[in-house]
């Protein structure tokens, strides 16, 4: 069974370092989810998905992401709003999940569309007042146990809060 390890990057910087360290230690850009929220927009949006890297590239540029394109080159990184949340910046696995459940989601906001993930209704919680306040939520997906005890020791190493692994719901 596949898993998901999570955690929570208190800065773009951060979250930027993380993902160089996963993908240094051998996690594919395409395993690799981050989610933060759009600081670089006033007003909500449908949500817009872009699945190509080099088009990922150009809209982490437009919206404001600033980290040297590291960012850029995750799997389907696009922006997107949860109804009655508002404006995320979403890239790798976690912004297909979410895109679909945005539509949805309205009743749940984002703590709801992070239970349809998997993660247990307190730390999705957690984990929404953490991203509203700022933080990434960054997320690794592993197929065994080395894995996730790899991509938890990165996490503790970068200083990265609130770390978890939980199996992934079948979408």
């Amino acid at each position: 069974m596949s898993k998901a390890v999570f955690c929570i990057a208190q800065s773009t910087e951060q979250a930027e370092g993380i993902v160089n360290d996963l993908n240094a230690a051998g996690f594919s850009h395409s395993d690799i989810s981050v989610l933060f929220p759009d600081k670089s927009s006033t007003q909500d949006f449908a949500y817009e998905k872009h699945t190509k890297s080099p088009e990922g590239a150009a809209i982490g540029g437009s919206v404001g992401l600033g980290t040297g394109g590291v960012l850029g080159l995750l799997a389907g990184i696009g922006a997107l709003a949860i109804p009655g949340v508002g404006p995320f910046i979403a890239a790798g696995p976690i912004m297909g999940a979410l895109s679909g459940a945005a539509v949805g989601a309205a009743a749940g906001g984002l703590t709801g569309a992070l239970i349809g993930l998997g993660i247990p209704e307190y730390e999705a919680k957690r984990y929404e007042g953490k991203i509203k306040g700022g933080s990434a939520l960054i997320s690794v997906h592993t197929g065994s146990s080395e894995e996730i005890d790899k991509a938890k020791k990165i996490f503790e190493l970068a200083h990265a809060e609130d770390i978890s692994s939980t199996g992934e719901a079948s979408c």
